[in-house]
């Protein structure tokens, strides 16, 4: 009998309303796989595989061209603290279809997110040290557990198409610690921990705060930022993202929710100008929709929402009204192949960190 209790459940595709389902062809990359990226149909069938020279640095995107952008582990970096292993980066590469490199910007501190624009710049999270006196003014977490004294502390950076810096933001300069302390579990290695930052405009960023619980918007001009959430509303979330009326499209992930007993992940719509949940997403029972990392959200064109529960390797799609359209589950299980990561997540897993749906690739029929 499978012992492994998710391949038991069933892998590829479980369900589809052919009907509701968006069209078009769903991209993942398993994050302990040895750079695999797949991309699927609405029938889960492969149509394409990139195998590409790093592991993932998180997640794959398609570009209006049909290539590949792809956010690749090198290692390069000695491990900073035991997590980072689990969501560095460090390759920022854009493929084609043929898994040729055709561009690359390099940061061994990147992790995360990096949102690669059609134009061929790259904005991105990475990371820079925090020490003595200002390591100390980071609040909450729990006490003793700096990285060798080290507060990791976020910078996101937008880079041109050559690499070179044309904007740059530092959490230590434009967030107050005691506006944005960590929660009382997480360890003090990493401050406020961006696992997301996407335009808003031409002048504004959204940016996800997982380990205070935030997302904030950030004036490219200034630097400051003002909150669209905090813990009141979220928790542990991800992949904060705009949608076309002006809203926050985001995956709550649930993990330690002020004032909720039970643990149970969510997809949520933001006012952007209120603050208050326009629509959101949850299963019933709600305890049966729940990844505590990872996971994303996409708007799709007619309405549905594609949603990543990513721990688990599961990708679904829901109505407007929360009716799931489409149920896939990622087949690929492996370990990760690097001994640091291993020892951290043992095991064999099937997680993604993201997943999208594209309808318009140059080099494939629409479906």
């Amino acid at each position: 009998m499978e012992q492994n209790t998710l391949k038991r459940r069933g892998t590829g595709l479980i369900g589809i309303d052919a009907a509701l389902a968006s069209p078009g062809y769903t991209l993942y990359a398993p994050l302990a796989g040895r750079g695999l990226v797949e991309l699927v149909d609405l029938a889960g069938e492969v149509v394409h595989r990139w195998h590409l020279p790093y592991r993932p640095g998180r997640h794959a995107r398609l570009l209006a061209d049909g290539s590949l952008a792809y956010n690749g582990a090198t290692l390069a970096q000695p491990a900073l603290f035991a997590m980072w292993r689990k969501y560095s980066g460090g390759s920022m590469g854009r493929y084609d279809k043929d898994a040729t490199l055709l561009s690359e910007h390099r940061d061994d501190f990147q992790h995360h997110d990096a949102h690669h624009y059609d134009d061929g710049r790259i904005l991105y999270t990475g990371v820079e040290p925090l020490t003595g006196a200002a390591a100390a003014r980071i609040e909450g977490g729990v006490p003793g557990t700096e990285a060798d004294g080290i507060v990791w502390s976020d910078v996101i950076r937008e880079v041109a198409p050559d690499g070179s810096l044309l904007w740059e933001w530092r959490a230590a300069e434009q967030l107050d610690p005691k506006d944005f302390a960590l929660q009382p579990h997480y360890w003090r290695e990493h401050w406020p921990l961006i696992n997301s930052v996407h335009p808003l405009d031409d002048d504004t960023l959204v940016a996800s705060l997982r380990s205070v619980s935030a997302v904030i918007a950030i004036d490219r001009r200034t630097g400051a930022v003002s909150t669209l959430a905090d813990r009141a509303t979220v928790a542990q979330q991800h992949h904060a993202t705009p949608v076309g009326d002006g809203n926050i499209l985001l995956f709550d992930n649930g993990t330690f929710r002020t004032g909720e007993s039970v643990t149970y992940s969510r997809v949520i719509e933001i006012d952007r100008a209120t603050g208050e949940v326009a629509w959101s997403y949850q299963d019933s029972p709600r305890e049966a929709f729940f990844t505590p990392f990872m996971g994303g959200a996409q708007r799709l064109p007619n309405g549905n929402t594609l949603i990543t529960e990513a721990a688990f390797g599961r990708i679904f799609e829901v109505t407007p009204a929360h009716q799931i359209c489409w149920e896939y589950v990622v087949p690929s299980f492996t370990a990760y192949p690097d001994p640091d990561t291993a020892q951290v997540f043992p095991g064999i897993s099937n997680a993604i960190f993201r997943a999208y749906r594209y309808q318009d690739i140059p080099w494939l029929p629409a479906r």
